[in-house]
């Protein structure tokens, strides 16, 4: 069965009586470039372990393996098991977990299944989990590299630059602990059923150490969500919204202004090290 052909897929389906799922964010990959380029993209070899985060068909599954020492995928919907069965039988370094990976023990798994391999991410995610699920991959701390396939325009947040319309608080999360690449655009046309929206691929190397030293990590993004509670306010007024009931206005315009920043600044002009220095401004006044 070709993975990537349109009318084999619809065949293998009906087969297995399949239907799509909008609750699950199911769209799978028809164009066979796609999947290639994906796993090219992660770089993906003998001396890694991939966890792929809801593998369809096994369309990128399928690539995977011809690179990685071992491919575990992580699926949500059970009537996709017999499918995969199927689509991935001849690969021996393949294996499927039946899990939902937002509730899934992601360092257990790793030392579990990787164990002598270089853990790696490669995933076309489900739409409705994209946020929590890059998340939960970057908060586990087992991961060398995550390489996705996102909507277009998380992808393009994740990368944006402080001033620019797209970037925000996951934005600074992102950066602070990896190094984002946008990569390429996919198509609509390249998914069945077609999303409303574009596609692309982004992938994120895990920094060793974050580009600013920070004293408590949980405190600077409270900060940094802070700053970006009211958009279209000020940076002071949007942190008064965390701290209005520890620091007067004063206070906080003083935290601002001692970074060297304008009063009237907004949140999202400031870059890493800017937070990193605010949060120890309101940390001191605290």
């Amino acid at each position: 069965m070709e993975r990537n052909d349109k009318a084999a897929i619809e065949a293998l389906l009906k087969r297995h009586g399949f239907h799509f799922s909008k609750s699950m964010g199911q769209n799978f990959l028809i164009d066979p470039a796609i999947p290639y380029e994906i796993a090219e993209s992660s770089r993906a070899n003998e001396q890694n372990g991939v966890l792929e985060i809801g593998p369809g068909i096994g369309a990128l599954s399928h690539e995977l393996c011809e690179r990685a020492g071992k491919v575990v995928a992580v699926e949500l919907d059970k009537t996709l098991l017999p499918i995969l069965d199927e689509t991935m039988a001849r690969f021996d370094n393949f294996e499927v977990v039946s899990a939902d990976i937002l509730k899934t023990d992601i360092p257990a798994l790793v030392r579990e299944k990787f164990a002598g391999l270089t853990p790696i991410v490669c995933a076309n995610l489900p739409y409705n989990i994209t946020t929590p699920a890059i998340t939960a991959l970057i908060e586990s701390k087992c991961f060398e590299s995550i390489t996705v396939l996102v909507q277009k325009e998380v992808a393009e947040r994740l990368c944006a630059a402080p001033g620019t319309s797209a970037y925000g608080a996951f934005s600074v999360f992102m950066q602070y602990y990896t190094e984002p690449e946008y990569l390429f655009a996919v198509p609509r046309e390249c998914f069945e059923p077609q999303p409303k929206v574009t596609s692309a691929v982004l992938r994120a190397v895990v920094r060793k150490e974050p580009p600013v030293e920070v004293e408590d990590e949980k405190f600077f993004f409270r900060v940094v969500y802070a700053a970006f509670a009211l958009r279209r306010k000020t940076l002071v007024n949007s942190l008064m919204t965390a701290f209005g009931s520890q620091l007067t206005k004063e206070q906080v315009t003083q935290a601002v202004t001692s970074c060297g920043l304008e009063a009237n600044i907004r949140g999202e002009r400031l870059g890493l090290s800017e937070f990193a220095a605010l949060s120890a401004e309101i940390a001191a006044l605290l």
